[in-house]
């Protein structure tokens, strides 16, 4: 288990950030299925087995998550004491009273370790701080041990979308009420 200190992110924490490998590798993913039928339509997400593991590149690149760090609200850093392991770029979304989690890196080694765990407690740290009531996460669906960890920390499913990500993932929504 590694103790991560949380804190606000420096500019000097910015090229760390960039050099974490936010791919993973799944044996699974959501699968979205959609009929239309009578003036009705029915979607649903099932996870589905893959014959063999995947392993996913980040929907965002390089260029695109600097872009999201200079238009974001805040960003928290994961530091062990030797470099920073994880990081999250949180908006502010005034209209929903909600913090946007728009990116959230943990690198390898530091994965299944409580370092996400830890990040999202500073995520609520700081939507208390700024009188926010719901915190939002975007996943696509191909990101299992996302969904799964959204889960486990008590998010809920709340929407998607089919082409939210620039490579055309589809984007499935979390949501936790900040207490």
């Amino acid at each position: 288990m590694i103790k991560p200190i949380i804190r606000s992110a420096t500019a000097a924490d910015l090229p760390r950030c960039l050099s974490l490998d936010p791919s993973f590798e799944t044996d699974y993913v959501w699968q979205m299925d959609s009929h239309s039928q009578a003036g009705q339509i029915n979607v649903a997400f099932r996870t589905v087995r893959l014959p063999r593991p995947m392993k996913v590149t980040y929907p965002r690149d390089v260029k695109q998550l600097n872009a999201g760090w200079q238009a974001c609200d805040a960003m928290l850093v994961a530091d062990d004491n030797r470099a920073v392991v994880a990081y999250v770029a949180l908006a502010k979304r005034g209209a929903q009273a909600a913090a946007w989690v728009q990116d959230l890196i943990v690198t390898k080694m530091a994965r299944r370790n409580g370092v996400g765990s830890a990040l999202l407690a500073g995520v609520v740290r700081w939507a208390r701080e700024e009188k926010l009531a719901w915190i939002m996460i975007e996943v696509q669906t191909k990101n299992y041990p996302a969904i799964q960890f959204c889960q486990k920390q008590g998010f809920n499913f709340c929407g998607y979308n089919d082409h939210f990500f620039a490579n055309q993932d589809i984007a499935v929504f979390f949501a936790k009420a900040v207490h």
